[in-house]
Order: structure tokens, then sequence, then C-alpha cells
């Protein structure tokens, strides 16, 4: 991925989780924040898992709890932003965990950043949970920009016991057009002293499914036509995915995602499109 987004010059946020970026577990350990969220159900919380399951000592013992090779990758790499997908992916509206244990994770975040002489500054919440007292907080935290969700009651996501009715649309929008306009202008974009300027996502990415041809397809055009849509009105589109999801298949996934950067390099070629991260996008929101 990060030879393609080199390739054609794409810019990109990666919003990486703060546990997985440290060297070896005694960095990790070393770095814990004192308080942590008390969840009601702490089966949703990292630190039990440690707990409960155990971790390796290092990237080479336990790759999947470790990526310090990968962020070293990603911040050398052109235009690529180090993001944050919070320290331990804290659920921010699950009972039991209070605005204070926010705070001290995003600050063990800042300190595992730190480390690669970043300071991270946008943020995208797991599940998208957040109100306005969790706003502030990231801005007090250094966080200036935060990824939102589109409009559509599809995306309003809950951590348990989802209907399988709304998974069904939010899975058949990717293919079909069932929700809302999905890009937007610069100027429709709040920008609230003391607060991150939130940034809706436009689209999910979502991964090859070997049987689905048809609808892999269907995915793709529909992708383009928005990105399309977006260029000619001079707006943004937010288009978002977990790198994981790319794990099976990953040929076909990257096929998928190289006629999208094809694209985006026809329309930053006829119709002036530019590509940047949340960080770059806030940047221009402010000055704008």
């Amino acid at each position: 991925m990060l030879a393609l987004f080199e390739q054609h010059e794409v810019h990109v946020t990666w919003a990486g989780v703060g546990m997985l970026m440290h060297e070896n577990k005694e960095t990790l350990l070393s770095n814990l924040p004192s308080l942590r969220p008390l969840y009601v159900h702490d089966e949703l919380s990292a630190y039990r898992f440690i707990e409960t399951q155990g971790i390796g000592e290092d990237e080479r013992d336990d790759p999947f709890h470790y990526a310090h090779s990968l962020v070293k990758k990603i911040l050398e790499t052109s235009h690529q932003e180090l993001g944050s997908h919070t320290f331990a992916h804290y659920y921010c509206n699950e009972e039991g965990q209070t605005l204070k244990q926010f705070r001290a994770d995003l600050q063990a975040a800042q300190k595992a950043a730190s480390a690669y002489g970043v300071t991270l500054q946008s943020l995208v919440f797991p599940r998208n949970q957040f109100n306005d007292a969790y706003l502030k907080v990231c801005y007090e935290e250094g966080f200036t920009s935060v990824r939102s969700n589109p409009v559509d009651w599809f995306w309003k996501i809950d951590t348990r016991e989802e209907s399988m009715w709304k998974r069904l649309n939010r899975g058949l929008d990717a293919y079909f057009p069932l929700g809302s306009k999905n890009t937007f202008s610069l100027s429709s974009l709040e920008v609230r002293k003391g607060f991150p300027v939130c940034i809706p996502a436009s689209r999910l990415l979502r991964s090859y499914r070997p049987k689905e041809l048809m609808l892999n397809q269907f995915k793709i055009k529909r992708i383009l036509n928005e990105m399309e849509q977006a260029a000619r009105l001079n707006e943004v589109y937010h288009l978002w995915w977990h790198p994981h999801n790319f794990g099976w298949y990953p040929e076909e996934n990257l096929e998928g995602l190289t006629i999208i950067l094809q694209h985006y390099e026809h329309l930053k070629n006829t119709h002036g499109m530019k590509s940047l991260s949340m960080g770059e996008l806030t940047e221009a929101v402010r000055k704008s």
C-alpha cells in the first residue's frame, strides 16, 4: 500500500493504536497509563486482553501486537501522516469509563508517538463513539482533526447488539445508492473554538470477496463515480478502510486499490483533484 501511495503521490492518514507502537514488551508496559478504562463489560478492554491472553516480547516474537517496523515505514514514506486510533482502542460511549480515563489514554498515545518524533494531530475514534465532551479532551491533548461518520442512520454504530437490518443496509450501501450524498465542501466543515474539526467519512472500501465477483465490480465502480462527483463539484471525498482487511486476497485487494488510485491520477489531471491527509485538510479548513 505504501509503495502505491508513493507512486501515485497520495496523502494518507494512518490511525494507529498506540499500544502497537512499541519495540518490546518492557517499553509497552512502562508506557501504560495509570488510569485505564473501567468498562462494565471488561472484555472490551485491551488491558484485560493482555492480562488473560498475554503478548509476546517483541515484533519478531509477536508481529500481531507490535508494529514498530511498520510505523517506521509509514514515516519514511512521502506524504503519510501518523494519526491515532487511541492508545488502547478506547470506546468513549461504553458504561464504566470516564473522561479522565480517556484523557490518560490520549496522553499515553502521544507518549508512544513521541518515540518517533511525532505529535499526533488526527484521530479516528474506535467504533466512531464520541460526543462533545470527548472532542474537547481531544483538542486539549493536541488533536486538531477527527473522523466522523456519514449522517445515515445505519452508520450510527453500537459496540454490541447491532441489528442485522442495520448491518445489511450498511453493507448494501457499499454497492448500491442507499445513503445520502457523501461528498462535501470545505466550507461545510465547522470550525469551533476549542474543538477539533470533524471530517465525515464518505465511503468504506470493503475488502475483496471471492464469491461476489459482480459485487466487487459494483463496489469499485461506485467509489470511482463518487470520486468523479467530488472532483466535478470541487468537494471532498473521504475514503477509508482497515489495512488488515487486505490480508485475505491481498493481490485482488491491491488491484482494486490500484484502479482507484489510477482514477485519482486521472481526476487530478482533468479536474485538479488534490489528495490531502486529515491533518492537511484541517489546516486548509482553518485557513479558508
